[in-house]
């Protein structure tokens, strides 16, 4: 009856947490030799932290999180267009979290660790495919000398991120990932939190945007925190551009002078990119949404099912709650094929719809249609857009992503307290 995950980025230890807390055997095999803190910084929202806090994990989130009271959004010029609460003071029971993405990574490797074992994760493996059999699927592996195996499960479950192999021979004419033409840089700097000491902000427009929140609480001799900033910025998609290598270190010099143009009196843009340790820059990809997930055993949960640009916080937090529906269907309808089908059923088109909203319709597309209608010349968002107008636009993605305020209050929790399988 054991459930084989391929990968173990969040995506693969959410759901060995899950099934280690409903009784299902498991085992996560990891490509890498050593785990290490890796990104910087991602956010989570309130659907997501309240399955982490169901897993027993809220004290170590509230240690290495922040937060997060407020987004707002503004023009390149500095004019106020739309803030909104978050978590806790927009009214959800559980709060909204802005993290380091390599302390959330090593915080549920901890803990599946110290719950299930040192044997629950084997590092070094990485996962090349896969077999059904009449018992089940069997995981195929191979660790970075080149050696080979394979192990038997019920089934097999692919975490293995935008690359995924066992994506890769569920659909073998898919070809890469989806480049756009837009450059994301990303770095961290210690600075004093600015508005709330809380807030996420996002300026500018398509093409020349700047994303920035906390992601430690501040010092308390210094005031300084850690601060997360994201700059994106439009290439030509048709350049020579290493789309595959989206987590390699550059040259702040690369994004600088197109951001020194931003001048408002509350946040030093070009201050917060000058002064980052490493900056690494990610062409922003995607993958179209597939026609389904499962082959026999087999299915794809986190970025090896659904893939989508980075906006809308909601990647890493779209990837747990994949592991916690997994772990339902295991409870209602057993370790086999008809659990994979029931989670697919729920999951795939939901998450195919945010990935095509990320591409044209995401949270911050708003700011690109008040570009288009004002290009920045107004002092009032009122001259250019309703308020109306604005929520109606940050509730559709909200639903469409399913974490409305009510609908997310209302919803019973995903796996009852003390429900084991069997």
């Amino acid at each position: 009856m054991t459930v084989l995950i391929a990968g173990g980025g969040i995506a693969g230890l959410a759901l060995g947490l899950t099934c280690h807390q409903i009784g299902v055997p498991f085992k996560v095999f990891e490509a890498v030799q050593t785990l290490r803190p890796l990104g910087v910084g991602i956010n989570l929202q309130p659907t997501a932290v309240r399955e982490l806090i169901d897993l027993g994990l809220e004290a170590e989130l509230e240690q290495i999180g922040v937060r997060t009271q407020d987004y707002g959004m503004f023009t390149r010029h500095g004019v106020h267009v739309w803030t909104e609460p978050r978590g806790h003071w927009a009214g959800y029971d559980w709060p909204q979290y802005s993290v380091h993405r390599g302390k959330l990574h090593m915080m549920l490797y901890h803990a599946l660790i110290e719950r299930a074992g040192p044997d629950a994760v084997e590092t070094g493996w990485a996962a090349t495919g896969f077999k059904n059999t009449d018992a089940g699927a069997t995981l195929h592996l191979r660790s970075a000398d080149g050696e080979t195996r394979s192990m038997d499960g019920s089934l097999v479950i692919g975490a293995d991120g935008i690359h995924s192999a066992i994506r890769g021979q569920i659909d073998p004419h898919e070809g890469p990932p989806k480049w756009g033409g837009t450059i994301m840089w990303r770095g961290t700097t210690l600075a004093k939190p600015f508005k709330t000491g809380a807030s996420m902000v996002m300026i500018g427009s398509k093409g020349l945007r700047f994303v920035s929140y906390p992601i430690s609480k501040p010092d308390p001799d210094t005031g300084l925190a850690e601060i997360n900033w994201i700059t994106t910025l439009l290439q030509d998609p048709d350049a020579d551009w290493n789309k595959e290598d989206w987590s390699r270190e550059a040259d702040k010099n690369d994004v600088l002078p197109a951001f020194s143009v931003f001048d408002l009196d509350w946040i030093d843009v070009p201050g917060l990119i000058r002064e980052a340790g490493k900056v690494y820059e990610y062409p922003m990809v995607d993958r179209d949404p597939m026609d389904n997930w499962q082959q026999g055993c087999v299915t794809l949960m986190g970025d090896a099912a659904h893939a989508a640009y980075p906006v809308g916080s909601n990647g890493a937090g779209s990837a747990i709650i994949d592991a916690r529906k997994l772990g339902a269907a295991f409870l209602a309808h057993g370790i086999g094929p008809k659990a994979l089908e029931v989670y697919e059923s729920e999951m795939r088109p939901q998450t195919a719809q945010v990935t095509l909203m990320n591409r044209v319709a995401g949270p911050d597309s708003i700011l690109d249609l008040v570009e288009q209608r004002a290009d920045g010349a107004f002092t009032d968002i009122s001259e250019v857009m309703s308020k109306e107008e604005l929520a109606a636009h940050a509730d559709k993605y909200k639903a469409a992503a399913g974490y409305g305020i009510e609908e997310t209050n209302a919803r019973p929790r995903t796996i009852a307290e003390g429900a084991k399988v069997g």
